[in-house]
């Protein structure tokens, strides 16, 4: 009897793995770059001589604790510009979620830039910044990024996620 259920288990198993290959992934996009400039159009996360600049950390404001970091790297384009990648890291919160088929979530992420002089601290900003998930059966990615409450991101099918923030 027990061989009997045990090879009922290895034929259904096998009919099983036989699915085929025709369900839909899932596409993801969800890498995020954040240029910061200032108003001359200079990157103000790159130090210069003689210059201001700003440093940076992100922290989410849905996290479990009130200091919860948030994973970014600091990467610099061929021309030395540098640039915030956030990949993912804060916890989204569902806002329409009733359509299965399309549901949207968000992330709200407390940047804080301590700007500096000379490697000297004259001053330190905490700004918003809100990423909107659209999520499909198709696809999960980026839909929009607000940054004090002013919309900075709109996504546009096949361009990537590159929000430039002025300060």
């Amino acid at each position: 009897m027990k061989n009997i259920v045990f090879g009922l288990l290895i034929i259904f198993f096998a009919l099983l793995s036989c699915r085929t290959g025709d369900e839909d992934v899932r596409r993801i996009d969800q890498i995020l770059n954040i240029y910061m400039k200032n108003k001359a159009g200079r990157d103000v996360l790159h130090s210069r001589k003689d210059n201001t600049y700003f440093t940076y950390s992100l922290n989410d404001v849905n996290g479990v604790s009130d200091i919860a970091p948030v994973n970014s790297t600091l990467r610099a384009t061929a021309d030395s510009t540098l640039f915030i990648e956030y990949i993912a890291g804060a916890k989204r919160v569902g806002l329409d979620t009733l359509n299965p088929d399309d549901k949207i979530y968000h992330s709200v992420i407390t940047v804080s830039l301590i700007k500096r002089l000379n490697n000297t601290i004259l001053d330190t900003i905490n700004d918003k910044l809100e990423i909107q998930y659209r999520m499909t059966p198709q696809v999960f990615e980026v839909s929009k990024v607000l940054y004090n409450d002013t919309l900075r991101f709109t996504k546009q099918a096949g361009a990537p996620n590159v929000v430039t923030i002025i300060k």
